[in-house]
């Protein structure tokens, strides 16, 4: 029995095309392959931002979709955001150390930390990992031993307040490359110091410059050993987003053959709404392709759930939805299912066998491959993505479990369906594969399609909208607030009892440009029109503003201005509709500010003085938000609310 084949003929519902080729997928224990190391999702740009808002159980069904294993998506690897105050992408996320007096006692600050916590707590073998995309000023400069003071602080927390040990640090700025001998000089030896030698280190993390690092890491051993996996973005290109685009950046022959692990370390920022289009068949083809192509072991999506508001830039990314905690309401997207494609499969540490991984038909990516093995108990699983119809048949080798041949498969009309288990006939299987369509075959068992049944329907944002900060405790991001730059933390009001503060003393090493006007958190609905704001405010300095009607990240909305120095304007953007100075201003003092909104009339009001009232025609709709400049100016008592109708005459 030494040569013996199994050769499996697959029975399906529908018929096997006469017209179509067979194709045979050999699966050999003995082909060469790289140890995959699983599928991850990158939580950063403050992309989850309104996740930890949602109301139970809603939000732990959304933490089990999302890192339950064998339920849904079953992410393997979560890499998240170390926080700097700074925009990065979607928002910023709050720094753990926003001073460096703070580094003897870094905070708990912001939700990734306890995102990390909950993926762990659903799967305890589930691989941690973290990345800056900017830094505060005091690090000074990005690759500084600060800098690597600042990183070590990040494990401090994750450790002290979660009992967390992570796996990974992506030593490096994200898509702005690393320095390797701050790596070797600074960070590394923090980390040791620090009691985290265990931690490995990942680099580069760009979206350029692809796969260089191999130039020097082929010349010099230390710095190679330092090294523990090479990740880049974006292999297969980007803008088109087409799986046989002819641009891209595939893995060099020296990448391939330096045997060190190979990371598709952000890929795929697109919506996993829809099926087709760049949606959740494209991520499929994708993840078959990457690791076919280019040996990539680790493939990690951006982001993992759309949980930003509408206005904000990147919404609806992610492999599924979940933006309104005020009603519970979230959405399953057909990206999950096909993320569960492989990770219910599959665990890190199985085997790809190369020999069973490839394309159905060699002049494209549309249908493509792959074959997986465990190591110890010789089972298997195949991910088949179609193009055309097809045909295949899968031989099995020895070494590898024989007995009966799971099926799962997903169409844009219905995802992740189980198929009748398939008993061998005369030792053969085969089947006739509809085309765009997503196919698991494995000897394993134990998979479902979660579910927790209709979730609660879509409501508006609250109207009216009140805020005084009393529910919190010091340190807290209110709920419903998206921090945009800056961050705004609850604190103890000087009058008692609690209010909100932006914290971050002075812009920091920044990520992209600096094309952000200043320190400003969204709240709201994007429908807003017609309403009243205000807050009360306390300023230690610069100036502070209240808003609405936001309508771009760089620009704002209208913008109703107070200076410490008792100036007032009223703002549509950059352009000023009203100007002036309140005489025997006391900058001391809490003073209330009010924007009133109605159709094309606007009002600025300050401690009641109606002080501007213009006519625009920017008719505009949009959301409210918080503004300062980089001091502790303080805000309490936020409302959004009806105008008051016009007295009668």
């Amino acid at each position: 029995m030494k040569n013996l084949v199994i050769s499996i003929l697959i029975l399906s519902a529908l018929p096997v095309l006469a017209d179509t080729p067979v194709q045979t997928i050999r699966l050999d224990p003995a082909s060469p392959g790289r140890v995959f190391e699983g599928i991850g999702a990158v939580s950063a740009g403050a992309s989850t931002r309104l996740l930890p808002d949602y109301p139970e159980p809603q939000r732990s069904q959304i933490l089990d979709f999302l890192f339950k294993p064998k339920f849904g998506a079953g992410f393997q690897h979560l890499k998240v955001e170390i926080g700097s105050g700074e925009n990065s992408t979607c928002g910023s996320e709050p720094s753990h150390a926003i001073t460096r007096d703070e580094l003897a006692n870094p905070q708990p600050r912001g939700y990734e930390f306890w995102l990390m916590a909950e993926a762990r707590k659903r799967n305890p073998q589930i691989i941690l990992d973290c990345l800056p995309w900017a830094y505060p000023e005091w690090v000074s400069n990005r690759f500084s031993p600060a800098a690597a003071d600042w990183f070590a602080a990040f494990l401090q927390v994750a450790q002290k307040n979660y009992g967390l040990e992570l796996d990974w640090i992506s030593a490096a700025q994200n898509e702005a490359g690393t320095d390797l001998n701050w790596i070797r000089q600074d960070l590394r030896p923090k980390l040791d110091a620090g009691g985290f030698s265990k931690v490995k280190l990942q680099a580069p993390d760009d979206n350029g410059r692809h796969w260089q690092i191999f130039n020097t890491l082929g010349t010099n051993a230390e710095l190679d050993r330092l090294i523990g996996a090479v990740g880049y973005h974006y292999l297969d290109g980007r803008n088109p987003w087409q799986i046989d685009q002819k641009r891209g950046h595939p893995a060099t022959e020296k990448a391939k053959s330096s045997g060190k692990p190979l990371w598709a370390s952000e890929e795929w920022s697109q919506s996993g709404r829809e099926w087709g289009g760049k949606g959740a068949l494209y991520l499929a083809r994708l993840m078959n392709k990457i690791y076919t192509r280019d040996h990539v072991t680790k493939f990690e999506i951006w982001c993992p759930i759309d949980s930003i508001y509408d206005q904000i830039a990147w919404a609806d990314t992610g492999a599924m939805q979940a933006d309104t905690p005020w009603c519970g309401h979230y959405t399953v997207w057909p990206a999950v299912w096909v993320i569960a494609h492989t990770t219910q499969f599959a665990k890190p540490g199985w085997i790809y066998m190369d020999e069973a991984c490839g394309q159905l038909d060699t002049n494209t990516w549309r249908g493509s491959h792959v074959a997986l093995r465990d190591p110890k108990t010789g089972d298997w699983s195949v991910v088949v993505v179609t193009g055309e119809k097809r045909t295949i048949q899968l031989t099995v080798l020895p070494g590898l479990k024989d007995g009966p041949v799971h099926v799962w498969k997903s169409t844009a009309t219905e995802q992740f369906v189980e198929q009748p288990p398939l008993a061998l006939s005369h030792n053969s299987v085969e089947l006739a594969l509809e085309p765009d369509a997503v196919y698991t075959f494995t000897s394993t068992t134990g998979q479902q399609k979660g579910s927790y049944g209709t979730p609660p329907p879509l409501k508006p944002f609250p109207f009216p909208f009140v805020e005084d900060f009393e529910s919190y405790h010091a340190g807290d991001t209110p709920r419903y607030f998206s921090d945009q730059k800056g961050t705004f933390e609850v604190c103890p009001s000087p009058k008692g009892g609690l209010c909100l503060a932006q914290i971050v003393p002075a812009e920091g090493i920044l990520w992209i440009g600096s094309w952000l006007l200043k320190p400003h958190t969204l709240f709201g609905d994007t429908n807003w029109q017609d309403c009243a704001i205000s807050a009360d405010v306390l300023l230690a300095g610069g100036d502070v503003e209240i808003g609405g009607r936001y309508a771009d990240r760089d620009k704002l909305g209208y913008r109703w201005i107070l200076t410490r120095d008792g100036r007032w304007q009223l703002n549509w953007q950059y352009t000023s509709l009203a100007s002036g100075q309140i005489e025997k201003f006391k900058p001391a003092n809490w003073h209330h500010l009010r924007l009133e909104l109605n159709g094309n009339q606007i009002i600025g009001v300050v401690d009641g003085k109606k002080l501007a009232t213009v006519t625009d025609a920017s008719r505009a709709k949009g959301m409210a938000f918080l503004a300062s400049t980089y001091d502790h100016n303080l805000f309490d008592n936020v409302r959004v609310e009806p105008i008051p109708p016009l007295p009668a005459k």
